[in-house]
């Protein structure tokens, strides 16, 4: 039997940190493709010994030869892609994002192609949805109606679109997975980003406004990383791309998740109530069924055990305590 080794990239990101490890803790090899040097939160989850069993690869995606040679280099036999800008960024540079989010892509599955990999597990995201309103009641399915209202989930899309090109002509399976919003340690940027910068600031004892409220789907990046893990194992044949869920709630509940977890955060913690312009909640019964049981982290379990790490990682110095501004 074939050694698994493993390719990610932006493993310097939340969920590619987490992803990193929980195949290290498994013991696979795993190499990192980023163009950020910087593993800081890598650091922030893993042990230095967990971090020297870990190859890192500088490199940019939009770069077909450097993919290719990061496969090379790895001798991958499985590929997980997750590098890429977030919402904030596509909108500041969508030239920069399109280069990135799709050309970046075209290479992976390229490279992938190119290399005889069989699959590629990437994220996708819930941005290639619309608002809510724009729905029927109850949760999304995977194959409702794309109405993405930025650049991000325009260029979510085209990914979705090239993932089922490279089946069609050329056989290369894939699993793309739709994130709402992960949260947990490492989550430091991004759209979705202020419930986890909340859960930092409780930590450190200090007050923290989130910039949007209602109700969404949460998901601990533990949980995500393992997801992902699984979507490069599956054999699956064909390009399919599920809804990822945890726990859809309302960000009240978030806040009393925090207040439950530090009580001296009460009262400290606020959020303006206006939704995010996504789907309140997403149908993760495709996902549930093609790759198997996945484990949930509660809210509770999941907001505890961040705002825990943090009071760790505040006392030995891993992170500096949260600006006010």
């Amino acid at each position: 039997m074939t050694e698994e080794r493993f390719l990610v990239t932006g493993a310097l990101g939340c969920i590619g940190a987490w992803v990193v490890r929980v195949l290290t803790r498994a013991g696979v090899p795993t190499t990192t493709l980023d163009i950020a040097g910087d593993p800081h939160r890598l650091r922030l989850i893993m042990t230095g010994d967990e971090l020297k069993r870990v190859n890192f690869v500088t490199g940019d995606i939009t770069d077909l030869a450097t993919v290719e040679h990061a496969i090379r280099a790895s001798e991958a036999t499985h590929l997980i892609h997750l590098a890429g800008l977030q919402v904030p960024f596509c909108k500041a540079d969508p030239s920069l994002g399109a280069r990135v989010n799709v050309v970046g892509t075209v290479n992976v599955f390229e490279a992938a192609k190119r290399a005889g990999l069989p699959r590629v597990a990437y994220a996708s995201s819930v941005a290639v949805f619309g608002q809510s309103e724009e729905y029927p009641e109850g949760a999304l399915s995977d194959d409702a109606l794309q109405k993405p209202h930025t650049h991000y989930g325009v260029f979510k899309r085209a990914n979705e679109g090239t993932a089922g090109i490279y089946w069609e002509d050329d056989g290369l399976s894939s699993v793309g997975l739709r994130p709402f919003a992960v949260y947990g340690p490492g989550r430091d940027q991004g759209l979705t980003s202020g419930p986890t910068k909340a859960m930092l600031a409780a930590a450190a004892v200090q007050p923290y406004h989130i910039p949007y409220g209602g109700r969404g789907a949460y998901q601990y990046a533990e949980d995500a990383a393992r997801a992902f893990v699984r979507a490069a194992r599956v054999t699956l044949d064909g390009a399919h791309v599920f809804n990822m869920r945890g726990s859809a709630v309302h960000m009240g509940e978030i806040v009393g998740a925090i207040e439950a977890a530090e009580p001296s955060a009460r009262g400290r913690i606020t959020f303006d109530d206006k939704p995010l312009p996504f789907p309140e909640d997403l149908d993760d019964s495709g996902l549930q069924t093609a790759l198997g049981p996945l484990g949930s982290t509660s809210l509770h379990q999941g907001v505890g055990s961040t705002i825990a790490l943090f009071k760790q990682a505040l006392a030995e110095g891993k992170l500096p305590a949260p600006s006010l501004t």
